[in-house]
């Protein structure tokens, strides 16, 4: 028979498996093997004759891990067969562990939730809650390994004020403790505990005998507002200390010789001489006694006083009065008075002997009292007293038929926390176990957003940065994006439209209050909304039409800082405003002056040449004012000349065609002086070459008159 391949059973966790085998048969050894997934290894032994093959399986080390409780696996249908044919009586007892999986990330499925971050330190697949939430918004100091942190611990929850008082926490985060306010509707504020809001200073009597006092203000803070007045003397006050009743005249001896003094009302205003009762000690021994008046009129009102404070009033007073005397507190209980001064009243203690811890001041004890008498349990509930001593009241039990127990009260045997509707609006409550003694395990999950949940109390769905009025007056407040993940981005708007996000906006700006143009000039900002920069105008008070925008203006330019005249000339400059310019002068010495450059003071007309040709110029006054005195002089007849323009030297007779037709004209002198004098010839024929070539042509008269004579 050939033995069958072994078949790997791959358990799903880790467990103790234990296999009985089946009826002894004849196969030999036949086994059944349990390894892990991707660690088996098998070897394939040589075949030897007439013995079947067999496979090896390579024993793996034993696991080191707390056996689980023990349970059958089902084996697959083919090692059955097997099983039934195996002889042995011993039980296979494998201890297995699952096959190893792939590294995970617990923080993949965000266990800590919103405003926290988690970190997974080791992502084995077998290394669980060892993850880390740490608070991120609040404080990062605050970390839980293996759950979300508490990042906010507010300890106003658990009022801690006084009734009337406002709590505020500044810092709700658990690192943070005892900064809480308690704040009084009178303004009194304590920090770390409640405050005391009222405070009459009167309670400590600081007046003293004789005087009454009254607290003007007693919240806590108002203090040394108290006065005191003088029960003798009403119209004798002092504030904030005890006032001087008294004026004993005596002091000063005003009585005569063998005369005893005595002031019976010591006020400022009152004097006599009177006798004292006391004199005579009417009270017994260890009392004191005191007149208050003595006046010859007011007798028996004097007072007896014992050391224990004990006073009587015109006779000596009876010191000690021992209550116990006459057994108020009955059989079974002993009886002690804590004040045997004659006016110390009620103070005696009755305790029980049965139990001493029961007792009671000024009458008998209630010595045994079983709270389960009245069945103060509900229906179907097992009441139970365990100590039935007066002085232990509210420690019964009542006990429910599954289990649950209350103190001092009927149990609520089941109890849904969501029927109260502690989530709120916009939030799904759910109860994991609602059994009464099952607290605080309700869970608030947002309609909005499913993955922020909380334990134990609403969760944060929605938080509106602009609830706690963080901008300035006057300013609208938007935030685009509520999630309590998302803060800071707030936007305040101001009614000019300058938007700030984050805070509160700068509305205005008056960038003039910078005083940016300087002295001389005013500034004017024409837009004073915060985020309008750069468009203010300065303009100079010298010249309201000379102005500049973002910067001073130049209101004064005087243009002959530059130097524009020539050497020796002097320059002004009448209006030095940048908005003038070229108005400035240049002066020569001699007089010549120049606008709006440098000037030319000296001119010699000569020197343009405007006499010409043939005459001779001569400048008579070179000042560059002096125009048109220059002469021109011919210079073929120097009696000729003309002042301020060329003159006329020469004159052509013959320009005017004086002579006849064809008759040639001829002046031999041109000089303007010299007329008269031109010669007119008539034409010689044999100018036209008439003869022709070859030939020489003479005239023999050229005479105008003379033709064909040729």
């Amino acid at each position: 028979m050939t033995t069958p391949a072994l078949v790997p059973v791959t358990p799903p966790s880790r467990r103790l498996v234990v296999l009985p085998l089946a009826r002894r048969t004849s196969v030999p050894q036949a086994r059944v093997a349990l390894v892990r997934p991707a660690m088996t290894r098998t070897n394939r032994h040589r075949q030897l004759p007439g013995r079947p093959a067999r496979t090896r399986t390579s024993r793996l080390p034993r696991p080191v891990t707390t056996p689980a409780p023990a349970r059958t696996v089902s084996l697959p249908p083919v090692v059955l067969p097997l099983a039934r044919m195996m002889n042995a009586h011993r039980t296979l007892v494998a201890l297995v562990r699952p096959a190893r999986m792939p590294a995970q990330l617990l923080c993949t499925s965000n266990p800590c939730g919103s405003g926290q971050t988690c970190k997974d330190t080791k992502t084995a697949a077998n290394s669980l809650n060892d993850y880390t939430c740490t608070c991120c918004t609040s404080d990062s100091t605050i970390t839980k390994t293996g759950g979300p942190a508490t990042c906010s611990s507010n300890e106003c929850d658990k009022k801690p004020c006084g009734t009337g008082q406002t709590c505020n926490d500044p810092n709700p985060i658990p690192s943070k403790t005892g900064d809480y306010t308690c704040t009084c509707s009178n303004g009194v504020v304590a920090t770390g505990g409640s405050a005391t809001c009222t405070k009459d200073e009167c309670t400590s009597n600081p007046c003293g005998t004789g005087q009454t006092c009254k607290d003007a203000n007693t919240a806590a803070n108002s203090l040394n507002d108290y006065t005191c007045t003088c029960t003798s003397d009403t119209t004798i006050k002092k504030t904030g200390g005890p006032a001087t009743c008294a004026k004993d005249e005596c002091a000063s001896s005003p009585c005569g010789t063998g005369q005893t003094c005595n002031d019976p009302n010591q006020s400022p205003s009152s004097t006599s001489c009177n006798n004292d009762e006391c004199a005579s000690n009417p009270c017994g021994a260890g009392q004191t006694c005191k007149d208050p008046n003595q006046s010859p009129s007011s007798t028996g009102d004097y007072t007896c006083t014992c050391s224990n404070g004990v006073v009587a009033t015109g006779g000596a007073a009876t010191c000690t009065n021992d209550e116990c005397t006459s057994s108020p507190c009955g059989t079974g209980q002993t009886c002690k008075d804590a004040n045997t001064a004659a006016n110390s009243l009620k103070d005696y203690t009755c305790t029980c002997t049965s139990d001493t811890t029961v007792k009671k001041t000024g009458g008998p004890a209630s010595c045994n009292n079983d709270e389960c008498a009245s069945n103060p349990c509900g229906a179907g509930q097992t009441c139970k007293d365990p100590n039935q001593s007066p002085s232990s009241t509210g420690d019964y039990t009542c006990t429910c038929s599954n289990g649950v127990v209350a103190t001092g009260g009927s149990a609520t045997c089941t109890k849904d926390e969501c029927t109260s509707s502690p989530c709120g609006s916009g939030q799904t409550c759910k109860d994991a176990n609602t059994a009464a003694n099952s607290l605080h395990d309700f869970t608030c999950t947002c309609d909005s957003d499913t993955t922020i949940t909380k334990t134990d109390g609403p969760a944060t769905c929605a938080k509106d940065e602009c609830a706690s009025s963080p901008c300035g007056n006057g300013q609208t407040c938007k935030d685009p994006n509520q999630s309590p993940s998302s803060t800071g981005d707030y936007t305040c708007t101001c009614s000019n439209g300058v938007v700030a996000t984050g805070g509160a906006a700068t509305c205005t700006n008056d960038e003039c209050t910078s005083s940016p143009c300087g002295s001389g000039q005013t500034c004017k900002d024409a837009n004073t909304a915060a985020n309008s920069l750069h468009d203010f105008t300065c303009t100079c008070d010298s010249d309201t039409t000379i102005t500049k925008t973002d910067g001073p203006a130049t209101c004064s330019k005087n243009e002959c800082d530059k130097n524009p005249c020539a050497t020796g000339q002097t320059c002004n400059d009448p209006t030095p405003i940048p908005s003038k310019t070229g108005d400035y002068t240049c002066t020569c010495s001699n007089g010549v002056v120049a606008t709006g450059g440098s000037a030319t003071c000296t001119k010699d007309e000569c020197t343009s040449n405007p006499c010409g040709s043939g005459q001779t110029c001569k400048d008579a006054n070179t000042a560059a004012n002096s125009l048109n005195d220059y002469t021109c002089t011919c210079d073929n007849d120097n009696s000729i000349a003309k002042k301020g323009a060329p003159a006329t030297c020469t004159l052509d007779e013959c320009a005017a065609n004086p002579c006849g037709a064809q008759q040639t004209c001829n002046d031999p002198n041109l000089s303007a002086a010299v007329t008269g004098d031109y010669v007119c010839t008539c034409p010689d024929e044999c100018t036209s070459n008439p003869c022709g070539t070859g030939q020489t042509c003479k005239d023999a008269n050229t005479a105008a008159n003379s033709l064909n004579d040729y």
